[in-house]
């Protein structure tokens, strides 16, 4: 391999994982927006200049459910590709 086709390789790589790197900021980006669009329509009843207790804690607890079920979907996934992946070899 010439250098040149080493650096085509070495610059490849460094744009897949650029790409990825911006791929996965985009997904929190969007799993942030979701939070916000849910939570927003189950905790808060009328904008205010100030969050009461009330507000600020069910945003918590929705934030923290949200996220958690997020996990676990993940998780599962994970196990099932892995599952998948053990059967084919």
């Amino acid at each position: 391999m010439s250098d040149f086709e080493t650096d085509l390789t070495s610059n490849d790589k460094e744009l897949q994982e650029f790409l990825m790197m911006e791929k996965q900021k985009a997904q929190v980006n969007a799993q942030i927006h979701e939070f916000n669009e849910i939570c927003w329509e189950k905790c808060i009843g009328k904008p205010s200049a100030k969050l009461d207790s009330a507000t600020e804690t069910c945003l918590s607890n929705c934030v923290d459910r949200f996220i958690d079920t997020s996990l676990l979907i993940t998780q599962r996934f994970a196990q099932i590709l892995q599952k998948h992946g053990a059967n084919d070899m």
